[in-house]
């Protein structure tokens, strides 16, 4: 195997994830999750060749450590460590500070260690798992790729609170957008779909999972999403409710609610699980609406009806931001496999001129590209996201820059 491999690390607060991404041809040779991090249960977990293997971690703490130190173990035992020559980190919040990739150092980890404060349970996770990186393989080349750093091309309109400027600056409070690697990504997969260079094309890329959100992209660049000043924006997703009346808020506190626990059920409690009453998970969502007499039918379809209603409403309102429109994508794991979710919202867009290919639609799943617009129809499109190639692409490009 060539010198093609780069580690890509997602370092969460009680979770990392991580792949061994071929930069030649974007498969992961191996892919994995640590998870449950200071609990007496957690393990590292991965696939090689199709086959699960798990390995539980000691003790309560240290577990980042002792994941990236099993991951160093694991290649060493495939024969891939002399492979890897990289390591490329995703970080949620750039703020500001950061446009594009970094080689890390002690100064770019200040500076995203700076940002806690706009993404306090990722950040310092993120800084965990890069110092923890670093130790397993210090001879390797680091670098941190960042969710936000695709929106800094927003206009000021776009990214601008109707609050005080004078508050705005003081607390940095923006739109700073996320999922930037996925609408990254996607649109420029779009971009050989419809034949046209990624500078001359426009898209509205729509990335529906458990974290949702819609990006228009113009001329390649980000110049409007649906994520704001933290993931919590826009539409409603998993456990998250999205949009709401801030006045709501502050509604709940007077009426003795504390910190915690608003954050709490508008982070956990909330978008699916909160409107279907039983479950975060789309696929549960769908397999209810299917039986009548299903105990949560009438909130199952409450959720359907409402995230399909907003995402419509979201590419809808897009329209205004482009002069043309190449397509739309749909992306992530509801937006790749959910043909029901697809159908609905381009039901929706019926005043646009869409109109859904029921047999390309439903060809369009598990993983699968394609064409789900009928034939002289506006183009609506699935294309599967690899937001690990574009970190593993990233970080390679910058270390023979």
């Amino acid at each position: 195997m060539s010198n093609s491999l780069v580690l890509v690390i997602n370092s969460g607060s009680s979770s990392l994830k991580f792949a061994l991404i071929d930069t030649v041809n974007g498969e992961a040779t191996l892919s994995g999750l640590g998870e449950c991090f200071g609990l007496p249960e957690a393990v590292v977990s991965w696939k090689v060749n199709g086959e699960k293997h798990e390995y539980k971690l000691d003790g309560l703490e240290n577990h980042h450590q002792q994941s990236i130190d099993r991951i160093v173990d694991l290649v060493d035992e495939l024969g891939l460590k002399e492979d890897i020559v990289a390591v490329g980190h995703r970080v949620v919040q750039g703020g500001n500070l950061f446009d594009r990739t970094v080689k890390i150092d002690e100064k770019v980890i200040a500076d995203i260690e700076s940002l806690s404060d706009l993404a306090p349970l990722h950040n310092p996770a993120h800084v965990i798992g890069m110092r923890a990186a670093s130790k397993a393989f210090p001879t390797l080349s680091q670098y941190a790729i960042f969710d936000t750093a695709f929106h800094q091309t927003m206009p000021e309109k776009a990214y601008t609170y109707a609050i005080s400027q004078e508050v705005s600056k003081e607390y940095n409070i923006r739109r700073y957008g996320f999922h930037g690697t996925s609408h990254y990504f996607v649109t420029r997969e779009a971009a050989k779909v419809v034949n046209k260079p990624v500078d001359a094309s426009s898209f509205i890329s729509v990335h529906l999972g458990n974290g949702a959100s819609v990006c228009v992209v113009k001329n390649g660049e980000s110049i409007d999403t649906s994520m704001g000043f933290t993931p919590l924006a826009g539409l409603m997703m998993g456990t998250r409710c999205g949009d709401i009346d801030p006045s709501v808020l502050e509604y709940l506190l007077k009426k003795g609610w504390s910190e915690e626990r608003l954050e709490k059920e508008l982070i956990n409690n909330s978008g699916f699980l909160g409107v279907s009453g039983f479950t975060s998970d789309c696929r549960g969502i769908l397999e209810a609406m299917e039986d009548e007499n299903h105990p949560h039918f009438h909130g199952a379809k409450l959720a359907f009806e409402l995230f399909t209603y907003r995402v419509a409403k979201y590419i809808a309102s897009y329209m205004v931001a482009l002069d043309e429109l190449d397509g739309i994508i749909f992306t992530g794991g509801i937006g790749e496999n959910a043909m029901q979710i697809r159908s609905e919202i381009l039901r929706l867009m019926k005043i646009f001129g869409y109109q859904e290919d029921v047999e390309g639609n439903t060809a369009a799943r598990f993983g699968a590209q394609g064409i789900i617009s009928k034939p002289n129809t506006p183009l609506a499109m699935v294309i599967p996201t690899n937001e690990e190639w574009v970190i593993a692409n990233e970080s390679m490009a910058l270390l023979h820059a």
